[in-house]
């Protein structure tokens, strides 16, 4: 399968070093701020790569399969700073919830799937920097 239009032309091993890196950088980052990588997998898949919203976030959903987040969590688990029951029910709920989104997903058009996901990490930072 062909990469998208902005990066035709680059050498694939160029492309598939950029991929590999852009995982380690989200990873770590997700890693030492506890967020889900798809906050910042899907804009990066959509401007590097030039993605269109929906595949950006089915493929960033598949980049987050389980076991990814292990050893991340195991670190913090391991310093006594994860609740492994609370972890467990959220990954059930999410389960379930992340399917029905998905589902959902798949019949809102392009650029409004682009504004609901720009107003979630608005509200989601807006709420985190202006709450003590």
């Amino acid at each position: 399968m062909p990469f998208p239009a902005p990066i035709q032309g680059v050498k694939e091993n160029s492309v598939t070093w950029l991929i590999i890196v852009l995982g380690i950088v989200v990873g770590m980052v997700s890693g030492v701020v506890g967020i889900g990588g798809g906050i910042l997998f899907v804009p990066a898949l959509v401007w590097l790569l030039g993605m269109d919203q929906h595949k950006a976030q089915g493929t960033s959903l598949g980049a987050l399969l389980a076991p990814v987040g292990i050893l991340a969590f195991y670190e913090y688990y391991r310093k006594g700073n994860a609740d492994v029951r609370v972890a467990a029910l959220l990954a059930l709920g999410f389960l379930v919830g992340a399917y029905l989104g998905a589902i959902g997903a798949q019949h809102i058009p392009e650029l409004w799937l682009r504004r609901v996901f720009a107003a979630t990490m608005i509200a989601v930072g807006s709420g985190l920097l202006f709450t003590k």
